[in-house]
Parts: structure tokens; sequence; C-alpha cells
């Protein structure tokens, strides 16, 4: 059974084996993984995940765990600045032989609870256009489609996702 995890030093190898499958680049979203972090040595790898800790107040930051294993991640970021409303208050990752089981799933309904538990009352997810595992992950968790707009990356699909208090999601 996975968790969800703060960020730690103690799963380096785990990390890096994890990013070794997804390929160069800083693309797995939910991590917090700039372009100029220096992750492969251990003293980078703690500097980064104290970096991610630092900024606990701007993002809540979470490991999807199992077994020792890295499967992926998932942020939920505070706030509506510009970053949030271009990227989303939620975004996660998960790795190529973690995907097709119910992870990002599990994920986002976990983070969904924590967003409800900081007085959130409705989130904004995106994903690219084209990524139809990650737009039916947002769809089931009670994602509404707001618009597709172009980026910089490409088209991108905007959802929201009204929550209330009790536990569930609220009418759109």
């Amino acid at each position: 059974m996975p968790e969800l995890i703060a960020p730690t030093a103690a799963l380096h190898a785990a990390w890096l084996a994890a990013h070794r499958e997804w390929g160069p680049g800083t693309h797995e979203d939910g991590f917090g993984l700039r372009a100029g972090d220096e992750v492969t040595s251990a003293a980078g790898f703690a500097a980064w995940v104290r970096r991610l800790a630092a900024e606990s107040g701007q993002c809540t930051y979470r490991w999807i765990v199992e077994d020792g294993q890295l499967l992926g991640a998932i942020a939920l970021r505070h706030g509506t600045d510009g970053a949030v409303l271009r990227a989303g208050h939620i975004g996660y990752g998960v790795r190529p032989s973690a995907r097709g089981r119910g992870v990002a799933s599990w994920a986002l309904a976990r983070m969904l609870t924590v967003a409800r538990e900081r007085g959130m009352g409705r989130v904004l997810l995106v994903c690219a256009d084209g990524n139809a595992a990650s737009a039916r992950t947002i769809e089931r968790a009670g994602g509404v489609l707001e618009s597709v707009r172009d980026t910089e990356l490409g088209p991108a699909r905007r959802y929201w996702i009204a929550l209330d208090r009790r536990g569930g999601r609220a009418a759109p």
C-alpha cells in the first residue's frame, strides 16, 4: 500500500532510480525540481530537500512511496499567484513503471483532503491536452473542464475541483 510522505534525504537512491526512469529534465511535476537543482550528490539532494521544506508555506510537497520505492510525487501549491494560475494548485507525476494502477488517483484524493483541511474551496489542476490518463484522473476526482489554453508548452486543459467541508466534492 502506498503512502504519502514529506520529502526526505533518506530516499536519495530511490529518487535517483525514479528520475532515471523518467529520463533527463525537470518534468516530474509534483517534485518541485528546478533546472538549477543539483540532486545527484548526497549533499545537493539534501539541500534540495531542505529547500522544499522551507517552501512549506507556499507548497505542500509529498512523495508517493511504497516498499521503499518512490512511485511519484504530488504537490499542493497554496495561493492564487500567477504561477499557480498557470500550473494549477495541484501537480503530480507518477514514474512510468507505476502508472496504470491508480497511484495518481489515490494520491490526488489524499491531497484534496489536505486542500480541504487548509480551507480551500476549490482547486485548479492543469494537464497537457494530450495527456488522456491525467485528464481521466482529474475528471474522476470531480474536475470540471474550464478551458483548453495555449501555453508555452503546448495546449493545456484546465480543470477546477470544488471542495466542500464534509469530505466530498461540492457541486460545480
